[in-house]
């Protein structure tokens, strides 16, 4: 039997924005303890995925200090002022060099404190059972991340403009797209309403 040399599963964290309607970068804004890149990276790290690539940019020496206990790979996107296209590119870039034998990523943001390793391990025995090249989060009528991109994507992602993100390439799949339900994806955190408004529905401080 011949075994394909493209057999991993890479989850890629996109953390770099300036977190502008926040007014403080919101990867190090902390809920229950610890922070939303930490607990991004801990929901990563411990599902199924063989690696983890964390892109940071604005902050990111501060990202990357507040990650370091976790032994994440992580790779700084000096252009991430030009859009989640960019930080997504630079993080597959990284990838490949670092994980050539990837197969697939799973692209995750750090600001939907929905995502759960469960849901994450969800995504990936889809992909594996299926080999469907897009597996996406389907919530409030629509799809978006989390969602895994097989090799064959690759490419398209690659040209994608600076100023579109992942979820650009899920609509126009998305009548292809294998989807998995995720209560509560809808939920990011752009703002200091959102967090508080966040923080009182679930008790958390």
């Amino acid at each position: 039997m011949i075994t394909s040399q493209y057999n991993a599963i890479t989850i890629i964290i996109l953390a770099a924005g300036a977190s502008t309607r926040m007014g403080q970068p919101k990867q190090l804004i902390k809920l229950n303890g610890y922070s939303l890149l930490e607990h991004a990276v801990l929901t990563a790290k411990n599902s199924k995925a063989d690696h983890v690539m964390v892109v940071v940019g604005s902050g990111g020496e501060k990202s990357m200090e507040a990650i370091k206990h976790l032994s994440a790979d992580s790779v700084v996107n000096d252009r991430w002022n030009e859009g989640m296209g960019s930080s997504l590119k630079k993080g597959l870039t990284a990838c490949l060099e670092k994980f050539p034998e990837t197969r697939a990523i799973l692209v995750m943001v750090c600001d939907q404190p929905s995502i759960t390793t469960h849901h994450l391990n969800s995504l990936i025995d889809t992909y594996t059972k299926t080999q469907n090249p897009l597996v996406a989060s389907r919530y409030a009528s629509t799809y978006g991340v989390p969602a895994i991109f097989d090799r064959t994507l690759f490419q398209e992602i690659l040209q994608l403009p600076d100023s579109q993100g992942a979820k650009n390439i899920v609509l126009k799949h998305q009548e292809n797209l294998m989807a998995v339900d995720l209560p509560g994806g809808e939920i990011d955190l752009d703002s200091l309403e959102d967090l508080n408004r966040y923080r009182e529905q679930n008790n958390l401080t």
